[in-house]
């Protein structure tokens, strides 16, 4: 009885270890295909070749592709060169599609349905936290004082120009819970009370100061990921706009 215990105790283990090895190497594959797809993006976007790279983003050439990119958003000497995308009428559509409307564990980084590209006061973008500094999950690196004073310049390219914002707080909150910052509230300021009450929120919930300050009026960039460190929580990043 004992034996034929043990022989299946061992038939168990190998078929666990047999399905671990297969979602390892599936999940390994999935990973590498996302980033085929984004790299080829990349491509497309910055018209690379072997000898030049191109400092513009081609959105023409992608929005022919897919019309519901909005934008693209690029900080350098980082993993950050993607699409933005925005649908809507279906506000998640990109949480688990690609820049083909493939699924995709990763996602697309996408802006938040109440925005307007061309005239809120706040831009959320909101981007999957993967592992291996992929997608949003480099921005776990901005919880470093040093990392971030040194990378605190965000491209945003839109169809009509291209924008830059230096970052001005890095935060952590929860969502889903009253005792959380609700960030994702403020896209467009009635006044100079309300703009500077959200500001407030954000340098009091800051990990470091910076010396950039803005003003009411100022348009800001919002970058948002999950954060793992609380049930719920997120890490965001705030940005002014500076040309």
């Amino acid at each position: 009885m004992k034996k034929i215990i043990y022989a299946i105790i061992i038939i168990l283990l190998i078929a666990t270890l047999i399905i671990s090895n297969y979602f390892l190497y599936k999940n390994k594959k999935e990973d590498k295909e996302q980033e085929d797809i984004f790299e080829n993006i990349i491509d497309i976007a910055e018209n690379t070749d072997d000898t030049q790279k191109n400092e513009e983003i081609n959105m023409q050439e992608l929005y022919n592709i897919n019309n519901d990119i909005v934008g693209w958003i690029k900080i350098d000497n980082t993993n950050i060169s993607y699409p933005v995308m925005q649908t809507k009428e279906n506000p998640n559509y990109y949480l688990r599609k690609n820049f083909y409307k493939k699924y995709s564990l990763w996602g697309t980084p996408f802006l938040a349905e109440n925005c307007d590209i061309k005239s809120s006061d706040n831009l959320i973008i909101y981007g999957h936290h993967i592992n291996n500094s992929k997608m949003f999950g480099e921005l776990e690196k901005y919880k470093d004082e040093e990392f971030c004073k040194s990378h605190n310049i965000i491209k945003f390219y839109t169809m009509e120009d291209k924008s830059e914002y230096e970052i001005i707080s890095v935060l952590k909150t929860v969502v889903y819970d009253s005792t959380g910052f609700q960030y994702y509230k403020y896209i467009n300021f009635n006044n100079k009370d309300e703009f500077d009450t959200f500001i407030d929120r954000c340098n009091e919930l800051s990990f470091f100061s910076f010396k950039e300050k803005a003003n009411y009026k100022d348009k800001l960039l919002t970058l948002s990921t999950c954060e793992y460190s609380k049930q719920n929580g997120r890490l965001v990043i705030i940005a002014k706009k500076i040309n």
